[in-house]
């Protein structure tokens, strides 16, 4: 009796493993095909995130690598990303039926509008970084150019501080969604947020000196964003928490 037990206890256990198994195979699948699109577009991607500089850019500047390799790893980093991104409801998806069976339905009602408005926040984060910040940072930069000295950027440098402020900008504009379904939940309220401005603020300072260049005018452009965005995160908890009451 205690080995059929332990028996039936083994099987529901290699059976999530092989259900894991296989839906990890089916997004790895998805992302190396996204990856062959995009890298067959390399070029055209790595042009588009390079916009920002070249309109700022000097006339005798130009793009370089210093590595044999560079050039070709940096075309491999920005496909592997954009094959992520291109790959992600299929990997949400994929995760969402993963860990459904065992979540609640109210549980279950939350998180494709999760999902769905999480992906708008990251892309709007994304789309600001790219037209708002990316523009006046790299002017500034610029700035200082002058006779005898040209900025030659190299391709691995600049791919690596374009694509790291797009996903840093993407996952602060989730700032808001966050609060509100942690506001919804009870875990916090625009009270708490209130009281604690000051803390937040001295934290997303210190949070835009780790995660931009050092300078500060990245610093303060990274920050302000952060800072409004808390602000809207205080005024949704406030209006998430009069509809729960209203509804009680």
């Amino acid at each position: 009796m205690v080995k059929k037990i332990k028996s039936e206890e083994k099987q529901p256990f290699i059976s999530h493993l092989k259900e894991l198994r296989d839906r990890l195979v089916v997004c790895i699948i998805a992302t190396g095909i996204a990856f062959i699109v995009a890298y067959y577009f390399k070029e055209k991607i790595f042009y588009f995130l390079m916009q920002p500089f070249i309109k700022v850019m000097p006339e005798k500047s130009s793009f370089i690598f210093t590595y044999v390799t560079e050039a070709f790893i940096t075309y491999f980093k920005i496909s592997l990303v954009v094959a992520i991104f291109a790959a992600a409801p299929v990997i949400l998806y994929e995760i969402w039926m993963f860990v459904s069976p065992g979540l609640y339905e109210k549980e279950k009602k939350y998180a494709f509008p999760f999902i769905f408005y999480g992906s708008i926040c990251f892309i709007c984060g994304a789309v600001f970084c790219y037209f708002v910040v990316m523009p006046f940072i790299y002017r500034f930069f610029v700035s200082y150019a002058a006779e005898f000295i040209i900025p030659m950027p190299d391709l691995k440098g600049y791919m690596n501080l374009t694509l790291k402020l797009l996903i840093a900008f993407g996952l602060i504009f989730e700032m808001p969604l966050m609060a509100f379904y942690l506001g919804r939940v009870g875990i916090i309220d625009h009270k708490m947020l209130s009281s604690k401005r000051r803390y937040a603020i001295l934290g997303i300072f210190i949070l835009s000196a780790v995660i931009t260049p050092p300078d500060i005018t990245s610093q303060i452009f990274m920050a302000i964003p952060l800072w409004g965005l808390y602000e809207l995160s205080i005024i949704i908890v406030r209006l998430s928490g009069k509809r729960v009451k209203d509804h009680e």
